[in-house]
Formats: structure tokens, C-alpha cells, sequence
């Protein structure tokens, strides 16, 4: 039971840190108030590593629809069927196994400096936690040069036993703060 307890403390506090990884690039010499639409470069998602395991339509589709909802509210639309986009979408599914070494403190004394310290020796035990970490990747391509402008990815840790309305929400959550910085502004 301990050990559960440490354990969920150890991922509640690590998805907090994974919080603040969110990264952006973009190409500061284009003008993205000239992107108005956009369209998928096929593959829409790749995935890292190319394994059946992590490969599904349904991620697939809860991770577009939430591309596609975001660059919307940004002012993006799809481009018409058959059309170029101003932009070309591309998405990376990157899952990665880590760990983190955890130590724990059993025992120690009661007391105070002046009457002195009495009780159980205390001692640390060490050990190593996995964790897989997912992270998303958004490309956005220039329509015409095919060229990189703008790039931007977040990770979290992944959750053993999410139910499907847990995944399409931690996705959701994903993307909105992958794209929130899009369109970047010149500082």
C-alpha cells in the first residue's frame, strides 16, 4: 500500500513537472498573418517508435480533431478538397520509457538537542521508477516551399489504465497548450 502511495505521489508531482515542458520554434522572417489555411501532409501522425502497441486510429483521431479544433479557433481554416493550405500539418506521437531514481526515508529519533534523540535507527531505501512519456509533436510546414515555420511539442506521463474519455481530454489538454503560442508574436 505504501509503495502505491509513493508511487502515485512520484507521477502526480512529475506530470506536474511534465507541465511546464511545452517547447516552440518558429521562422521569425515569415509572416503568419499570410497563413489562412491549412491541409494534412500525409502521414497526418507518425509514430516513435513504429510499434504496434502504441499505433491506433483512435489516437489518431481524437489527436486531428484537436489539431483541427485549435488551428480553427487560431483563425485557420481547412483548405478546400483538392486545394493546397497555406500550411501543412503534421503530427508526431513520440512515446519514451524513463526513470527516475526515488528515495524514501524509513525510522529516525524523537526528541530535541537537549534531552537527546531516542528511537529506530533511520535508513533510505533507493530505487528506480519507470514511466513511459508521450509527447507530441505539431509541425506546421509553409504550403508553397515545403519548408519548417513553425514547431511546437509538449509530453506527459502516461496513465496505465485511462479510460477514452480520460485520453481524448489529456490529448485535448495536449494540443491546446502545444498551440497557444501559435501565431508567435515578435518580441
Amino acid at each position: 500500500m505504501f509503495r502505491r502511495f509513493v508511487l502515485l505521489a512520484m507521477a502526480v508531482l512529475l506530470s506536474a513537472c511534465a507541465a511546464n515542458q511545452v517547447n516552440h520554434d518558429y521562422d521569425a522572417s515569415r509572416d503568419f498573418a499570410a497563413y489562412r489555411s491549412w491541409t494534412w501532409k500525409e502521414p497526418a501522425l507518425q509514430y516513435r517508435p513504429d510499434d504496434p502497441r502504441i499505433k491506433s486510429d483512435l489516437t489518431e483521431q481524437r489527436i486531428r480533431q484537436a489539431v483541427a479544433d485549435q488551428l480553427d479557433q487560431r483563425g485557420l481554416r481547412p483548405a478546400a478538397a483538392g486545394a493546397k493550405g497555406d500550411l501543412n500539418v503534421q503530427t508526431y506521437l513520440i512515446v519514451e520509457e524513463r526513470q527516475q531514481q526515488v528515495t524514501t526515508n524509513y525510522g529516525g529519533g524523537w526528541g530535541n538537542p537537549w534531552y537527546g534523540y531516542y528511537g529506530a535507527p533511520m535508513y533510505n531505501e533507493t530505487r528506480s521508477v519507470s514511466y513511459k512519456v508521450a509527447t507530441i509533436q505539431i509541425d506546421l510546414l509553409d504550403g508553397k516551399d515545403g519548408k519548417l515555420v513553425w514547431r511546437g511539442s509538449d509530453e506527459q506521463i502516461l496513465s496505465r489504465t485511462p479510460n477514452p474519455t480520460d485520453r481524448r481530454d489529456a490529448i485535448w489538454e495536449t494540443v491546446t497548450r502545444i498551440l497557444a503560442n501559435y501565431p508567435p508574436h515578435a518580441s
